[in-house]
């Protein structure tokens, strides 16, 4: 079982558990803390979630400082991993991730069986979830609620600590799902069976 084997499973019960969904976009790779970190894929909607994805050939040896990270930013986190892992993972993941089991047998496509459900993220972070913006949303963000003088010429560590202080965290979060759903230009955004949203012109446009 190959890593390309699960998420080729993954990304087609995505497909299949969203299609017709224009709420919903489908990502692969998509950069956390500022682009230095990527999740195997990312499911946006009315929340973020994140799916990590440990196949048969992987180790769990970065799942921890993985697990830290993600803890920061996702409203919810699947892990779907190997059923030869899947004891020791429960050990490092915390309780509120999802689990989903991947097997795979005589060459046939890996079958995805759930482990566990997922439930809330208890620890947001907002100041790691505005980190998920480029520049250019960030301001349009900080445009459109007032928050934009004196920190156009800013850098983005700079606009996003302010848009961590200034919005409520429900609204934080609204305006940078809303910004995920219509960027243009991800990484994993060549995936055949990935849902897409409608692409607009700048969310919120600066002036």
């Amino acid at each position: 079982m190959r890593d390309r084997d699960v998420r080729t499973a993954v990304l087609t019960e995505l497909d299949a558990l969203h299609a017709g969904d224009a709420n919903t976009r489908v990502v692969q790779e998509m950069g956390i803390w500022a682009g230095s970190v990527r999740v195997d894929v990312a499911v946006i909607n009315g929340e973020l979630h994140g799916f990590e994805l440990k196949s048969a050939r992987d180790t769990l040896e970065r799942l921890p400082a993985q697990a830290a990270l993600y803890n920061q930013v996702f409203d919810r986190v699947t892990l779907v991993v190997a059923e030869r892992h899947a004891d020791k993972a429960l050990h490092i993941i915390p309780d509120w991730w999802g689990i989903w089991l991947a097997s795979a047998s005589n060459e046939q496509p890996v079958v995805l069986a759930p482990g566990r459900s997922n439930a809330s993220n208890p620890n947001l972070q907002p100041v790691q979830i505005a980190r998920l913006l480029w520049r250019a949303e960030a301001l349009g963000i900080l445009d459109h609620h007032g928050l934009a003088r004196g920190f156009r010429s800013k850098p983005v560590e700079a606009l996003t600590h302010r848009l961590a202080a200034e919005l409520p965290l429900d609204l934080l979060r609204d305006e940078v799902r809303l910004a995920l759903k219509v960027r243009q230009g991800w990484l994993g955004d060549n995936a055949p069976q990935q849902c897409k949203m409608p692409i607009h012109a700048n969310l919120h446009p600066v002036e």
